[in-house]
């Protein structure tokens, strides 16, 4: 497992990189952070190109003077700025109909700063003239990669260049452990929780190769167990986090995330649960990744408060009530301890070994207790069920018509599967696969080659009924 690089995509407003952004993630659905006041709408997505990952961040719009002048951080905003620093590789979009303005320049001259790779896309290029991206070489950043990303074309050729120059993991050596990432908005704690799992323990503090300047592993032992915390808290001074100065940054959440084991997710008690937490859950999700949700300052809270926020959990975590929810406080060290038995449940749940047979017996147990309904007259068969993967765990489902599965029968033997094995924590995927009918959709006219048989059975029959009345011996006579 292997940090994935980060790609930003820069420009003024309109100029396509949103078209661009969904052309690169296409080949999974687009993760979108809706994180209002602290992104400004910004989008960061998964993208695989050639079985190599990366984020990619739609910046947004960089925003020009009136009069087309001003210093580049006038117009920039400090999410963007933000990301931009973080970002492994840039892909600096302009527009070839409307040619390079001012504020192009003014955007040129600060990626010459950054000391990173930087990749020109002239879009549009179906609505300009042969020789429009031509007039971007001025920018001194390389040659313009032509592209019309509407249609696609041209998007092909600059992932394949981008995945050629990204960071390659291969000679990195990670440490070994339980990798445990602690996640959250700004100011819920995540600093605190971090310094009172750590306790008095020296550790070493290093920053992996490639990854964002700010994201810091920890290997530490517990009760004889290696784990390596990663932080995204912010920076770390004489081996603590100052939570006054925590930035919030949604590249170092997502690749905490992708990089963990098991991610822990701290929510503020005091200001209830809101969307920003439920989708850094769902990414979590989406990433297959175990799950431990930690209600923080609890101690804070009156007695009613408390009783509405259980209301809440109860409404807004329906999705994931296979999860451990605890409540705790990282300032006192209530309940912070009971975090260790849940996080190794999780891990454990997701990476659970059990035999086919032993779990296509549970399987034709669900099955008896609860049979699938029938599809045109006919039963679903469900034959046997194996191991798929881990982290997340996979159950393989062989058998007949398992496509026309109601989505309520899959997730009742999703749930069957839960309680027998105690999988908890951790993302299920179960996957049926279909057995094909070697007789199905094969026409009942004859072939060429089985009309030949049948003529020459018929052929064998005739002549067994001309020969019929001859001398079973026909030579016996002739012995004189």
């Amino acid at each position: 497992m292997s940090i994935k690089p980060v790609v930003a995509l820069i420009g003024r407003p309109n100029v396509g990189k949103s078209t661009l952004f969904n052309q690169f993630t296409k080949s999974r659905q687009a993760l979108v952070a809706d994180l209002s006041g602290l992104t400004r709408d910004r989008q960061y997505g998964d993208a695989t190109y050639e079985d190599k990952s990366f984020i990619v961040v739609d910046t947004g719009g960089i925003g020009e003077a009136d009069d087309g002048s001003g210093n580049i951080d006038d117009y920039m905003s400090e999410q963007s700025h933000t990301a931009i620093h973080e970002a492994d590789i840039i892909v600096f979009v302009v527009d070839a109909r409307a040619g390079m303005i001012g504020a192009d320049a003014e955007i040129g001259k600060f990626l010459h700063t950054l000391g990173k790779p930087v990749y020109v896309v002239a879009n549009k290029v179906d609505g300009a003239h042969d020789a429009a991206p031509a007039e971007f070489y001025a920018l001194g950043l390389g040659e313009p990669y032509p592209m019309a990303a509407s249609h696609g074309r041209g998007v092909g050729n600059l992932l394949e260049v981008l995945t050629a120059d990204m960071p390659t993991q291969e000679n990195v050596v990670e440490p070994k452990g339980l990798k445990l990432a602690i996640i959250g908005r700004p100011n819920v704690g995540k600093s605190t929780l971090v310094n009172r799992l750590l306790g008095e323990d020296r550790v070493v503090v290093f920053d992996m190769p490639g990854t964002t300047r700010d994201s810091i592993y920890i290997p530490y032992t517990r009760e004889g167990r290696d784990y390596v915390l990663i932080d995204t808290a912010g920076v770390r001074r004489r081996g603590r986090i100052d939570e006054k100065v925590e930035k919030f940054s949604v590249i170092k959440t997502l690749q905490a995330i992708d990089d963990s084991n098991v991610t822990v997710i701290v929510i503020d008690a005091q200001e209830g649960i809101v969307d920003q937490d439920l989708h850094m859950i769902g990414y979590a999700l989406d990433a297959g990744r175990a799950l431990v949700v930690a209600i923080n300052k609890w101690d804070g809270l009156t007695a009613d408060q408390k009783n509405y926020i259980k209301i809440e959990m109860d409404r807004r975590f329906n999705f994931i009530s296979y999860v451990k929810v605890h409540q705790i406080s990282a300032l006192h060290g209530t309940g912070v301890g009971n975090l260790y038995p849940s996080i190794l449940r999780a891990y454990q749940s997701s990476m659970f070994e059990v035999s086919t047979n032993r779990l296509t017996q549970i399987l034709q147990d669900a099955v008896a207790a609860n049979p699938p309904p029938t599809v045109a007259g006919r039963r679903i068969k469900l034959r046997f069920a194996h191991i798929g993967g881990h982290n997340p765990p996979v159950i393989v489902i062989h058998g007949n018509q398992t496509s026309s599965l109601p989505k309520s029968y899959q997730r009742y033997l999703e749930n069957q599967f839960r309680q027998v094995f105690k999988l908890e924590g951790t993302p299920l995927n179960v996957i049926f696969k279909q057995n094909d009918n070697p007789y199905a959709n094969k026409s009942d006219t004859p072939t060429k080659a089985k009309a030949q048989q049948l003529r020459q059975r018929e052929r064998n029959r005739a002549q067994k009924f001309t020969t019929k009345d001859k001398p079973r011996f026909p030579n016996k006579d002739k012995k004189r």
